[in-house]
């Protein structure tokens, strides 16, 4: 076709007089790609005069679309500029910001725990609540205990209570006491019921969870420092780092190794709860003699006064987990530097605990829903073993 017979067809002439110019530019600069390394700002301008999207990459160019991070990072309609491992510079039409963790994966384990339901398989493609999914028919279940509503528990929604009243939480806000806020921040809520911040899980309802929405709990982690009968910290063959061990429990309804820890109360301070719970599950103080508990309160006071490390404070990958109902913890680290204050008390596991013993810490040592990463945490922040 000739430039006038180009010319003489709708939109043909624009689009002929570009390609003209984008090849006489690129002769152009032929010579100064040779000697300069400034080919991309070349490059970027040409396919701006055509009108074509580009992202540079470290190995050249690629489409936009190369650039997307992997599941850790979620996007949203802002249009900004990133810098990823992945590009130097990526330039497109949204943004992209690192969610506070990858996809759950326990909140979807093929069968729910303590019963015979089986989830309703979620691909990991599939978990976001943004991705339309019309086949999704996820099992609808609530553990027989929590339908009995105990103190714990909330009722069904919609129920009728006293005075023919209907159970209708109020999320996003602390309702009568309980917490339904989220660490996560404000989530979704449709047909009455609040949406797993985290996504699809394959599962609705509460299951063995009490409260609909964010479940709160806390986790003290107890740890020391590994020594021989001097009192040397004894260090690790390979990393030749010190070594941590922590208190674990054995839990009971999944013979699970655990932190121990439980659910915050109606208006309990969190630095309350993680010091009864870890009085009741690892020294079992509910059962000892007045004499012992006021021995264990007076070590346990001692320890729990020392500032503390916030490991983390968000959602758990919880097998627990439902559509409706999920984990939230605070995890914190309280250190015997000296040896002398709980180290010193003997271990006793409590009502909800099998088992409970002092555990090197390891990243070998398989432990229940998130709490190896808390593990790994603390050890970083220790500058010990992992």
């Amino acid at each position: 076709m000739s430039p006038r017979q180009a010319c003489a067809l709708p939109g043909y002439c624009a689009l002929y007089v570009g390609v003209v110019g984008l090849l006489i530019y690129l002769s152009q600069g032929m010579v100064h790609l040779l000697l300069r390394r400034n080919w991309i700002g070349r490059i970027r301008l040409a396919l701006t005069l055509v009108g074509l999207p580009f992202t540079v990459c470290s190995s050249g160019v690629r489409p936009t679309i190369s650039c997307a991070p992997s599941y850790p990072f979620r996007t949203t309609k802002t249009i900004t500029t990133t810098t990823t491992s992945c590009c130097k510079l990526c330039t497109t039409s949204v943004r992209t910001m690192p969610s506070s963790a990858a996809l759950h994966v326990k909140s979807r384990c093929p069968q729910y725990p303590g019963s015979k339901i089986k989830r309703f398989p979620v691909p990991d493609d599939k978990v976001d609540w943004s991705q339309k999914w019309p086949q999704y028919n996820p099992v609808n279940h609530t553990d027989p205990a929590v339908l009995k509503k105990p103190v714990w528990a909330d009722a069904e929604i919609g129920d009728f209570g006293l005075f023919f009243s209907v159970f209708s939480p109020k999320f996003n806000t602390v309702d009568a006491g309980v917490d339904r806020t989220s660490f996560e921040g404000p989530y979704k809520v449709e047909n009455g019921k609040p949406l797993n911040p985290h996504g699809r899980t394959g599962v609705t309802g509460r299951g063995l969870l009490g409260r609909w929405g964010p479940n709160h709990a806390a986790d003290p982690i107890v740890t020391r420092w590994k020594a021989d009968a001097k009192g040397a910290k004894i260090l690790h063959s390979v990393s030749k780092r010190p070594i941590l061990q922590f208190v674990a429990i054995k839990r009971k309804d999944c013979g699970e190794w655990a932190i121990p820890g439980g659910m915050v109360d109606p208006g309990e301070q969190v630095s309350l709860t993680l010091q009864r719970e870890f009085s009741e599950e690892a020294l079992n103080s509910l059962s000892v003699t007045p004499a012992e508990r006021a021995k264990i309160h007076e070590r346990i006071n001692k320890l729990f006064k020392s500032p503390g490390f916030q490991v983390y404070k968000g959602y758990v990958d919880d097998p627990r987990n439902t559509d409706n109902a999920w984990m939230e913890t605070v995890a914190v680290n309280f250190h015997d530097e000296s040896g002398n204050s709980v180290s010193e008390l003997p271990l006793q596991a409590g009502d909800d605990a099998g088992q409970v013993k002092w555990v090197d810490v390891d990243s070998s040592f398989a432990l229940y829903a998130s709490h190896s990463h808390f593990l790994e945490l603390v050890a970083k922040e220790r500058k010990a073993h992992w």
